[in-house]
């Protein structure tokens, strides 16, 4: 479940988004290792919004690679 507050994050790179979740998941062992159960669910949301946007950012790169790949092999 992604977090309801997040912005738009499709302006991101894909580094910076590295950088966040990363930083997000230091939080979420914080918060693990305080035992706060609501921030505990609250930074996996928003970890998770982040990395749906990752991957569908990673996805967004390989069908141009493959698009790529596949003119390539029919200009041959």
């Amino acid at each position: 479940m992604e977090h309801p507050f997040i912005n738009d994050l499709s302006k991101l790179s894909l580094e910076e988004l590295q950088t966040k979740i990363s930083d997000l998941n230091n939080k979420l062992t914080f918060a693990y290792r305080t035992g706060k159960g609501p921030l505990i669910h609250q930074i996996g949301m928003v970890i998770e919004s982040y990395r749906n946007e990752y991957k569908r950012k990673m996805d967004e790169m390989v069908s141009k690679q493959n698009l790529k790949t596949q003119i390539n092999i029919e200009k041959k």
